[in-house]
C-alpha cells in the first residue's frame, strides 16, 4: 500500500481524518465509498455503503468485505505506528477469511488486536529492529449484532525509525 499518501502523525482528534485521506487516495477504496467511522487506540471501524458494494444477489460483494476488513487491520496498525512517531510500511502477510451470513445493509468492518497481541511490543520491535509483526482480527457485524464475516491476519511493518 505504499502508493497511498503518507499517514501524518496527528493528535487523536484528527487521526480519523488523516487516515480517511490516505484511504481515499486509493482508487479501489474511493470506489467502495470507504470512510472512517471510528478510530480509537485499540480499534478502527471502516464503513462503506451497500449500494457501492453490491453483488448479483443484492448482498455485499465478498471481495468488498474482505478488502474492508483487511484495510481496517492495516489502518489500525499503520495509525498506531505513526502515533508512536515511526515511519513504516505495513503489509498483510497472510489472512484467513470466513463468511457466515449475507450482508444486506451498509457495511462496517471493525479491526482489533488479536487476543494476546501487544501493540507496545510491536512498537518496541520497530524501534530496535525496524520490523514488527502483529496479529489482528476484523469482523463485519450486522445491525442485530450477528457476525457476518471475520478476518484473522498477520501484518508486517517494515521501515525506518522516525
Amino acid at each position: 500500500m505504499s502508493q497511498a499518501a503518507p499517514l501524518i502523525a496527528a493528535p487523536e482528534a484528527t487521526l480519523g481524518q488523516d487516515l480517511e485521506r490516505v484511504l481515499l487516495s486509493m482508487p479501489p477504496l474511493r470506489a467502495m465509498g470507504c470512510r472512517v467511522a471510528c478510530v480509537e487506540p485499540d480499534r478502527l471501524v471502516l464503513a462503506a455503503p451497500l449500494v457501492a458494494n453490491v453483488n448479483d444477489k443484492g448482498s455485499a460483494f465478498g471481495g468488498s468485505l474482505a478488502g474492508l476488513m483487511t484495510v481496517a487491520c492495516w489502518g489500525l496498525f499503520s495509525a498506531r505506528l505513526k502515533q508512536a512517531g515511526l515511519i513504516a510500511e505495513v503489509y498483510v502477510q497472510d489472512s484467513h477469511l470466513q463468511y457466515f451470513v449475507p450482508v444486506l445493509e451498509d457495511i462496517e468492518a471493525e479491526a482489533r488486536l488479536a487476543e494476546g497481541e501487544d501493540i507496545e511490543a510491536a512498537i518496541r520491535s520497530m524501534r530496535s529492529r525496524r520490523k514488527a509483526r502483529l496479529k489482528l482480527v476484523a469482523s463485519v457485524r450486522l445491525k442485530d449484532g450477528r457476525e457476518a464475516a471475520r478476518l484473522e491476519g498477520r501484518f508486517v511493518a517494515l521501515g525506518a525509525v522516525g
